[in-house]
């Protein structure tokens, strides 16, 4: 063939195939179906930017470098809980039988043990969450560990900073950590870091990006935990982050948030994780890192279990505990989650919980601050509905970015988890699961003020939104599994 422009083009055909077959081979490996069909139809329909795409944020997993510092923490949290049993002793036949294939599995996925001897506070008031953490601060004697996803220097947070630099100049080390692009984004980001410098703090940011290809992590893993410590004695966890209640929008949307406050052996499981974290951003070890979990597996009080989660695993471990708790209801299962995009398991066992006769809640909100997940978690509602799930929308303008889940009367999960996909494979989260019915019934009175505040959703008013509603749901639903 003489025609040089037919041999290019003969050329740049093959080579197209060549590619074509080389990722539909290659992108179904170690994925879910849904997230490989979406990302081959990127790929089909517009090649060029498909591939850069996927080259960009293909992998929804950590660097291997990363992940070989998980299994080291892993392996380290493993040798301090060496001494602990996996189920503690003491419960009654039928509560083993109920938690202890729960425990197993948190601490096979998460390498944490359930321990008894805990002390629960559950905090939904936004302005009080602040106010008991920077009394706790003020007491502290040791040490202060800070990881939130968001950290901003603003009238509300203040105080906050002011306590901080009064524990350092009593002699109290304090470690921040915050997520880079989560804080970054927000006014006075500049500001709130020099104070941290000014006040003698020894901060991080968390997943910067880096472009040498053996820390390269794909630039939209997020570190979404919000963990607090203090002396090994008091622990935070829960959905707020430290921010004025506005978020600094400029809109009349609020955040409502939770958290719960926990003494005991728990607080060294949650020392463990922000040690995990601050070991992964700056190959340097806080002290906890390698002091041994001890508890009196005889004490009375709350008996709770920790469970990280996030790309540096092999496994969706807040996934598979939210499924495992929906196979495991028996009477009511209560969702109170501002994001709830479920992937094709997590959707299965909703509905096979609602046609069991199980009574399922689901309390979104009625705004939204992202449009493409609210649009994406909307398009489910026809399907939950028909099922028999119940649904409640927050009323405007608050936002409920609360985070937790009630199992029948006896199980509770808190933390920063949402219920989408991008918490399950994207960001690294933490939750706390309390197997108790005391903390149970003062959520539940919580999930009762919510739902007054909130307006129900009906199969006749959802099946006669306007088309364009409609629409917009389906291609939010599609661009969700492209993770």
């Amino acid at each position: 063939m003489d025609n040089p422009l037919a041999i290019i083009g003969i050329a740049a055909l093959f080579i197209d195939w060549i590619i074509r077959i080389t990722f539909v081979l290659y992108v179904p490996r170690g994925r879910k179906p849904t997230a490989a069909m979406a990302w081959l139809l990127a790929i089909l329909i517009i090649p060029i930017f498909g591939v850069l795409l996927f080259l960009i944020i293909g992998s929804p997993k950590l660097s291997k470098r990363r992940r070989l510092q998980q299994q080291s923490i892993d392996a380290l949290i493993e040798n301090a809980t060496r001494s602990a049993d996996v189920v503690p002793a003491g419960l009654t036949t039928l509560e083993y039988e109920r938690y202890a294939p729960l425990i197993k599995q948190n601490k096979a996925l998460g390498k944490l043990p359930a321990h008894r001897g805990n002390t629960v506070t559950i905090l939904d008031d936004y302005q009080s969450m602040i106010d008991d953490l920077i009394a706790q601060i003020r007491k502290a004697e040791q040490y202060v560990y800070i990881e939130y996803f968001i950290i901003a220097y603003d009238k509300s947070t203040k105080p906050f900073f002011d306590a901080l630099e009064d524990a350092v100049e009593r002699g109290v080390e304090v470690y921040v950590l915050f997520d880079t692009l989560g804080s970054r984004k927000y006014k006075g980001y500049g500001k709130m870091t020099r104070q941290l410098t000014k006040i003698g703090a020894q901060w991080h940011r968390m997943l910067p990006l880096r472009l040498n290809l053996a820390h390269y992590n794909r630039p939209d893993l997020r570190n979404h935990r919000k963990i607090v410590v203090i002396d090994g004695d008091t622990a935070y966890l829960g959905s707020f982050n430290m921010i004025e209640r506005t978020y600094q929008r400029k809109d009349t949307m609020v955040y409502d948030e939770l958290v719960v406050r926990m003494t005991g052996p728990v607080v060294d499981q949650c020392a463990a994780v922000f040690a995990g974290d601050w070991f992964s951003e700056t190959n340097e070890a806080p002290r906890t890192l390698l002091e041994p979990i001890i508890a009196d597996e005889n004490a009375d009080g709350v008996l709770a279990q920790v469970l990280p989660s996030g790309p540096a695993y092999d496994h969706e471990n807040n996934l598979k505990l939210f499924v495992s708790l929906l196979y495991e209801a028996k009477h009511r299962v209560v969702i109170t989650n501002p994001y709830f995009v479920p992937d094709d398991a997590l959707l299965t066992a909703v509905i096979s919980a609602a046609t069991r006769g199980v009574e399922v809640v689901i309390i979104n909100s009625e705004v939204q601050d992202q449009w493409m997940v609210g649009h994406a978690q909307r398009s489910y509602y026809q399907q939950l509905l028909e099922a028999g799930v119940t649904i409640y929308l927050h009323n405007a303008p608050t936002l409920l970015h609360s985070k937790h889940v009630t199992v029948d009367d006896d199980i509770a999960v808190i933390g920063s988890s949402n219920m989408d996909i991008r918490s399950f494979q994207l960001n690294l989260e933490c939750i706390v699961v309390l197997y108790d019915k005391e903390t149970v019934k003062k959520l539940q009175e919580i999930q009762q003020k919510n739902i007054a505040d909130s307006h129900i959703v009906t199969m006749e008013q959802w099946s006669n939104r306007p088309i364009l509603k409609e629409l917009l749901d389906s291609i939010a639903r599609l661009t969700a599994a492209l993770q």
